[in-house]
């Protein structure tokens, strides 16, 4: 079967692409078919292949550029180190804010106590070889949990101090993920520019029918993917469906 010019184009091109620093400016399609001797439409189709697949990022008024790698995360109750680790990443942590706060009236509502209980705060910036990937923010039920707020999470990871040292496995989850524009703040600490797409995932995690933790982990939607396997269900006529939910 004959391979098509574009896609051997955009196979070249992929060889140039992962031997070039994040942000390296490539060829224009007017550029590449001058160079290479095919047409501006192959260009511009090998171009776009290469786009789809996170390579390359299109910036409006400057022009294509080598992208930061995306990082997919699975939709299960995993720690992000854990995922990070999987994917042959170094993760790393730096803690925003650890402490005691009181809860305000849609915190209380989660964790079923009263406006003012103490909760934990957690606030950590997340990053994988060393680029910001998110910023998680983790409401812990503080009454189950004494001293965790002297813990070190900038080395812990904290799946792994609710398991072996307060003895929490979760048995239950939700997670909602919704679209959203970064604060500036957050879009700051990220690297992003203001005004930046970002998914927020919200994660409820539960423990002999309690909730433990509420988290809201702040991704900027250009470095970051999600991926859910999809089974098959058993009534019999009935289409594979995902658990993905989608908030009207």
């Amino acid at each position: 079967m004959t391979v098509p010019k574009y896609r051997e184009l955009a196979e070249a091109l992929r060889a140039e692409i992962v031997r070039a620093p994040v942000g390296s400016p490539t060829a224009s399609e007017r550029q590449l078919a001058e160079d290479t001797g095919v047409s501006r439409m192959t260009a511009r189709r090998a171009i776009d292949e290469l786009v789809r697949e996170g390579l390359l990022t299109r910036q409006v008024g400057r022009g294509t550029f080598v992208a930061r790698p995306v990082v997919s995360v699975p939709l299960q109750l995993t720690s992000f180190t854990e995922d990070m680790l999987a994917r042959g990443y170094t993760p790393s942590s730096s803690v925003l804010h650890a402490g005691l706060v009181p809860a305000d009236e849609h915190v209380a509502s989660v964790f079923g106590l009263t406006v003012g209980s103490d909760v934990m705060l957690l606030a950590r910036l997340r990053l994988a070889d060393g680029v910001p990937i998110a910023i998680e923010r983790s409401h812990l039920r503080a009454r189950l949990l004494p001293g965790i707020e002297g813990i070190d999470f900038r080395h812990e990871s904290l799946y792994r101090v609710l398991i072996e040292e307060y003895g929490v496995r979760f048995e239950a989850g939700e997670q909602v993920i919704r679209s959203a524009i970064a604060r500036p703040a957050d879009a700051e600490t990220l690297e992003i520019p203001h005004g930046s797409a970002v998914l927020e995932l919200v994660r409820t995690s539960v423990s002999h029918g309690e909730v433990i933790e509420w988290t809201t982990s702040t991704y900027p939607g250009s470095r970051f993917e999600l991926s859910a396997r999809i089974a098959p269900v058993t009534v019999q006529g009935s289409a594979p469906r995902s658990a993905l939910r989608v908030r009207r």
